[in-house]
C-alpha cells in the first residue's frame, strides 16, 4: 500500500509549503541540521515573519488559500525555481493531499511525509475506517458510502441513530464537521458541512458517525521509516475543544493508564506497519467512560500539538521527520523512549469568545510573549492578522514534573501575554485551566459545552476594570495635567467619561485629588487610585491597599489594558454621538460581523423573515458563521453575491421591518 520504494537523492534546501508559526518551527530545526530554507507566501503574507526569516521566499498567489497555499503546480514551480530538493508541508493546506505528495515525487522532490499511497489510504476518513475495521481495530459505527445523495444520507443517519456526527472525509481541524441532534436539523447541517469542506479542502464528501456521548479525545503519535520500523511516542489528550477544534492538549492523558497506553500504542504501531507508513502520523481515538476506545481517523502529518510530545520525550519531531525523509532508519526502540513529567499546550486564537468564538482579524498593535516558557508564533508588534486563514496565532506550551506544576506554569505565562489590537481567547484559556473540572483532569469533549456559562461569565470586578480604564484614559489624555510623582494639585476639576468595555456604554467620573491621587466614581461607588509609576506603556498603582501593575496601549480613543492576566479593550466615547439601533441590526440592515467570504445567501428579495432567522453565511478563518435578521419583515435588498469577499460592517442584507 505504500508503493514502490523510491530512491531519493540527498537534499540540502527545504521549501516549506505553509505559513505562520509552523513555517518558523520547521525552519528552526532545518537550520540546526544545516539545511537552507525557502518560504512561500500569498499577497496577504508578503510582510509576514516567516517570509522575512527564510533564506529565500517565493510569491505563490493571491490571499485566498485556493489561490495560493492550495495551488500544487505553483508550489512545485516555486521549489524548482529556488533550488529546493525537499518540501515540508507543515499541517493544514496540502499536508494531507496525496496529489501534492505525488506531484513532489514526480518532480524529483522529497516530500517530507508519508507516501501518496499511504496518505490516500489513511488520510481519507472513510478509507481509513475500512482499513482499521479489516485489521480488527474498533471503530465508531457509521456510514462512509459512495452515495452522497441527500435522501440517502438522511436515511443512513436515521439508521445510525441520532445524535450523529457529519465529518468531511478530507482534512481536519474541525472544518466540515457538524453534530446533529435530530432529523429536522440534518439537511441544513449537511449543506453547511459540505460547503465548509469544499472551501477548506476542495472536497465536499462527508461520512456519518454515531456521536459518542462525552468521550475523551485521545491520539497516539506514531513514526515509521522505509526500513519497516515503527514506534509510538505515547498519547495526547485533546478533549478540550470548541466547534470540534482543539484548544488545550496535554501529554500524558489523565485518563490513560499504563496498560491502556500500551494497548492503544500497540494498535497504532500495528496499523502503521500494515501500510508501510513512513514519517510522522497520529491515530485519533474516542475513549468512553468505560475505557473502550474507538478509532476515528488518522492524520498523516505533523500535528499542531506535537510540542507536548516533544516536551515529555525530549525528542525533536521535526528532526525525526527530516531524518526519516532522508532515508535514515529510526534509531529508537519502543522500550527506550523516555517519558518525563507532564506537558500542556494551549492555542491562542484571534477570536471573540463572548460572541460565539467569532474569528477576529486586524493589526496586532502590541505583541509581547513571556520569556520563560515555549511559545510558537509568527507575529510581532504591527503584524497583520488576515481573515483568510486559521484563527490560531500562537501556541503556549508548559512542562513540569507534575500536571499541577505544568498547569500553574501555563496560567502564569498566559497572564503575561500582551496581545493588543485584536481580540484573543487569552482570558478564556486561563479560565479553562483554572476550572475545577480541568484541574482534576476530568475534562471530556463536553467540557466547554457543559461549563460554558461559568467560563464565559462576566468578571466579578467589572466595576474596578471600568475605574482603571477611566483612570488610564484620563492620565494618558494629551490635554490632561501631566502626572508627576509626589505632585499636589492646587485645584481639581472632575471629568465625566463615557466608556465602553464591550458591555455597553458606562458613565464614570474621574476626580484628581489635591494629594495627587485619583478617585473614580460610578453609580455611587468610589474607587481610589494612587499612582506610583507611569510610563508610556505601563502603570504601577495602589488600589484597595494593594500595589498592582498593568500594561496598556493608548491608540486614539481606544485603550488596551493587560491587568491581572486579562486583556481589556476600552473605547472612550465621551465626545462621540450616541449610537443608534443600527449597531445591533435594529434598523433592518444585516452587517458582516467580520472580514470574510460569502458562501451562502439564504434568502432572496421579497422573502418574509422572522427576527433571528438565518439570512447569510460568511466564511472567515476556515469556519462558517451564520448571520441572522435583526428584525422581522420583508427582505428589500441583497447587497452581496456568493463568493464575494466582504469587510467588517458591510451591509449584506436589508430588511424592511414589519409594521
Amino acid at each position: 500500500m505504500s508503493g514502490a520504494i523510491v530512491k531519493r537523492t540527498p537534499f540540502f534546501k527545504i521549501l516549506i509549503a505553509n505559513r505562520g508559526e509552523i513555517a518558523l518551527r520547521v525552519m528552526r530545526t532545518a537550520r540546526r541540521l544545516g539545511y537552507g530554507v525557502v518560504a512561500v507566501y500569498s499577497d496577504a503574507d508578503r510582510d509576514a515573519l516567516h517570509v522575512r526569516e527564510a533564506d529565500q521566499a517565493v510569491r505563490i498567489g493571491e490571499a485566498l488559500p485556493a489561490q495560493s497555499y492550495l495551488k500544487i503546480d505553483t508550489i512545485i514551480a516555486a521549489a524548482k525555481a529556488s533550488g529546493a530538493g525537499a518540501v515540508h508541508p507543515g499541517y493544514g493546506f496540502l499536508a494531507e493531499n496525496e496529489d501534492f505528495a505525488q506531484a513532489c515525487r514526480d518532480a524529483g522532490l522529497v516530500f517530507i511525509g508519508p507516501s501518496p499511497e499511504a496518505i490516500l489510504a489513511m488520510g481519507n476518513k472513510a478509507g481509513a475506517k475500512e482499513i482499521m475495521q479489516k485489521a480488527g481495530v474498533p471503530c465508531v459505527p457509521g456510514y462512509q458510502g459512495a452515495d452522497q445523495g441527500d435522501a440517502v444520507m438522511l436515511t443512513e443517519a436515521k439508521a445510525i441513530g441520532f445524535p450523529v456526527m457529519i465529518k468531511a472525509v478530507a482534512g481536519g481541524g474541525g472544518r466540515g464537521m457538524r453534530l446533529v441532534a435530530d432529523a429536522a436539523a440534518f439537511p441544513d447541517a449537511l449543506r453547511s458541512a459540505r460547503s465548509e469542506a469544499q472551501g477548506a479542502f476542495g472536497d465536499p464528501t462527508v461520512i456519518l458517525e454515531r456521536a459518542i456521548v462525552d468521550p475523551r479525545h485521545i491520539e497516539i503519535q506514531v513514526f515509521g521509516d522505509r526500513h519497516g520500523n515503527a514506534i509510538h511516542l505515547g498519547e495526547r489528550d485533546c478533549s478540550v475543544q470548541r466547534r470540534h477544534q482543539k484548544l488545550i492538549e496535554e501529554a500524558p492523558s489523565p485518563a490513560v493508564t499504563p496498560e491502556l497506553r500500551a494497548r492503544m500504542g500497540a494498535v497504532a504501531v500495528q496499523a502503521v506497519k500494515a501500510i508501510g507508513y513512513e514519517g510522522a502520523g497520529t491515530l485519533e481515538f474516542l475513549l468512553d467512560r468505560a475505557g473502550n476506545f474507538y478509532f476515528m481517523e488518522m492524520n498523516t502529518r505533523l500535528q499542531v500539538e506535537h510540542p507536548v510530545t516533544e516536551a515529555i520525550t525530549g525528542l525533536d519531531l521535526v528532526e525525526l521527520q527530516l531524518r526519516v525523509a532522508g532515508g535514515e532508519p529510526l534509531d529508537l526502540k519502543q522500550e527506550d523512549i523516555p517519558f518525563s513529567g507532564h506537558a500542556i499546550e494551549v492555542r491562542l486564537c484571534s477570536e471573540d469568545t463572548g460572541h460565539d468564538f467569532m474569528p477576529q482579524s486586524g493589526t496586532m498593535a502590541r505583541w509581547q510573549m513571556p520569556d520563560a516558557i515555549r511559545v510558537e508564533h509568527a507575529l510581532q508588534s504591527g503584524s497583520e492578522i488576515p481573515p483568510f486563514y486559521d484563527s490560531m496565532i500562537a501556541k503556549v506550551i508548559s512542562h513540569g514534573k507534575t500536571r499541577d506544576e505544568a498547569r500553574g506554569k501555563l496560567i502564569c505565562a498566559l497572564e503575561q501575554v500582551t496581545a493588543f489590537g485584536v481580540t484573543t481567547n487569552q482570558g478564556f484559556l486561563i479560565d479553562c485551566l483554572r476550572h475545577p473540572v480541568f484541574a482534576k483532569g476530568e475534562a471530556t469533549t463536553a467540557f466547554i459545552g457543559n461549563n460554558r456559562d461559568a467560563l464565559l461569565a462576566p468578571r466579578p470586578d467589572r466595576g474596578s476594570d471600568l475605574a482603571l480604564a477611566a483612570l488610564l484614559l484620563y492620565v494618558t489624555n494629551p490635554h490632561a495635567p501631566p502626572w508627576q510623582r509626589g505632585r499636589s494639585l492646587s485645584a481639581t476639576f472632575p471629568l465625566g467619561l463615557r466608556i465602553d468595555l464591550g458591555h455597553g456604554v458606562q458613565e464614570i467620573e474621574i476626580v484628581p485629588e489635591r494629594d495627587g491621587s485619583y478617585v473614580a466614581t460610578r453609580n455611587g461607588d468610589r474607587f481610589s487610585f494612587a499612582i506610583d509609576e507611569l510610563d508610556q506603556d505601563s502603570i504601577r498603582f495602589h488600589h484597595d491597599g494593594l500595589m498592582e501593575q498593568a500594561k496598556f496601549l493608548r491608540d486614539g480613543d481606544r485603550l488596551y489594558i493587560l491587568h491581572r492576566g486579562v486583556t481589556l479593550s476600552a473605547r472612550d466615547l465621551t465626545l462621540a454621538p450616541p449610537e443608534s439601533a443600527s449597531a445591533a441590526g435594529g434598523d433592518g440592515k444585516v452587517r458582516a460581523a467580520m472580514n470574510g467570504r460569502v458562501v451562502a445567501v439564504l434568502v432572496k428579495a421579497g422573502d418574509k423573515v422572522a427576527a433571528g432567522q438565518p439570512v447569510m453565511t460568511l466564511e472567515a478563518m476556515k469556519m462558517e458563521h451564520v448571520h441572522t435578521a435583526g428584525v422581522a419583515g420583508t427582505v428589500s435588498a441583497i447587497d452581496v453575491a456568493e463568493g464575494e469577499q466582504v469587510t467588517t460592517g458591510k451591509i449584506v442584507v436589508e430588511i424592511e421591518a414589519a409594521a
